[in-house]
């Protein structure tokens, strides 16, 4: 298959890249971006680990062509700490240790920041569908639903 110059977005900055276009968006982000907060699980895009933002929307990229993304703004899970400062999502996951082996936690961070970007008030309701798409084996959900209500609860949602 022909290579391609790409032009992404990703975490605020353009990256040209050259790949086949029909390369998941997730290898070009771990190998050519060495971007690695985003994770391979399923591979089939439906265990939640390869979600990354694209524009604003928990997107996952595990399957997805990474010719569907330039001229879109891609965010991964190191592009929500602003220099080096944790975004108010990720500081709430650290402090309720919402993370046991950490393999799913970039995943349900990014899920959890699209949710409280686009929903300030989020209900139970809206949290569990929001991470419906998000496995985690080792059973971390209790305190990432703390987690994400304490973002709301401390008035940190802007801070997503």
């Amino acid at each position: 298959m022909a290579k391609e110059s790409l032009t992404l977005r990703v975490n605020g900055a353009d990256h040209s890249v050259e790949v086949d276009p029909a390369t998941p968006l997730l290898y070009v982000l771990r190998s050519a971006l060495g971007l690695t907060g985003v994770k391979l699980g399923c591979g089939l895009e439906q265990c939640g680990s390869c979600a990354v933002l694209v524009d604003n929307v928990a997107t996952l990229c595990c399957n997805r062509p990474v010719a569907e993304f330039p001229g879109k703004e891609i965010v991964t899970v190191e592009g929500l700490a602003d220099g080096g400062k944790l975004n108010a999502v990720q500081q709430a996951f650290a402090e309720e240790g919402a993370a046991q082996c950490g393999y799913c936690t970039p995943g349900i961070v990014i899920a959890s920041t699209a949710l409280l970007r686009n929903n300030k008030s989020p209900s139970d309701e809206d949290i569990i569908e929001a991470l419906h798409p998000h496995l985690c084996r080792c059973g971390s959900h209790p305190n990432v639903l703390k987690a994400i209500k304490r973002v709301v609860k401390e008035g940190k949602v802007d801070a997503v």
